[in-house]
């Protein structure tokens, strides 16, 4: 996103970023960006290194609809499409990766887009937890969610699954800070444990 005063945020894949930006006609300079410095795992670090290379410098914007492409001088482009920011509530969230500190890892093997949230408005949450499925009460208070009590299936699965399953309960247990950064949630426990989701597609 780029503000009127030419403030350019957003992420990179895995770490946010924030740049100064010019404007002068279909010619947009961007000047060094400032990301977080969150460990990411390999396949994140290298699409962040060719987006953050792309995004700088002089770069020529064509806009088409709801799409924008940029264009470095060498040819290289990011094509970009622009899409309504996600609420808590009443989007179902896609678990993307979990959070140590500040390094991100994904999840298990074979448990990929198996793990989801669903915030509802009247303070329930539901969800699967990459094996069983849950039901509890998630109380939102500023930038704080608070999970209670929640009940759920009880199936023994192969480790895959039941390994992402303590994870996330471990982290959706009493009290986390939560953030959405467009359309990606990130929860954090107070130990610095924490999950990255996306809305499902």
């Amino acid at each position: 996103m780029i503000d009127a005063k030419g403030r350019a945020t957003g992420s990179f894949g895995c770490n946010r970023f924030t740049a100064e930006t010019r404007t002068d006609g279909d010619t947009i300079t961007v000047r060094q960006a400032t990301t977080t410095a969150m460990g990411c795992e390999k396949d994140a670090e290298r699409f962040e290194g060719a987006m953050s290379r792309a995004f700088s410098g002089e770069l020529t914007a064509a806009v088409t609809g709801r799409n924008l492409t940029l264009t470095t001088a060498t040819g290289d482009s990011i094509a970009l499409t622009s899409e309504p920011p996600a609420p808590l509530t009443g989007t179902t969230w896609t678990v993307i990766s979990l959070v140590s500190g500040t390094t991100s890892s994904s999840l298990p093997e074979g448990t990929e887009r198996k793990a989801w949230l669903t915030f509802g408005k009247d303070g329930s949450v539901r969800g699967g937890l990459g094996c069983n499925s849950f039901r509890g009460t998630a109380q939102v208070t500023g930038s704080t969610l608070t999970f209670g009590p929640a009940g759920g299936t009880k199936m023994m699965c192969p480790d895959p699954g039941m390994k992402l399953e303590r994870a996330l309960l471990a982290i959706l247990d009493g009290r986390t800070t939560y953030r959405i950064d467009h359309r990606t949630l990130s929860l954090t426990s107070p130990n610095g444990e924490g999950l990255r989701a996306v809305p499902q597609e």
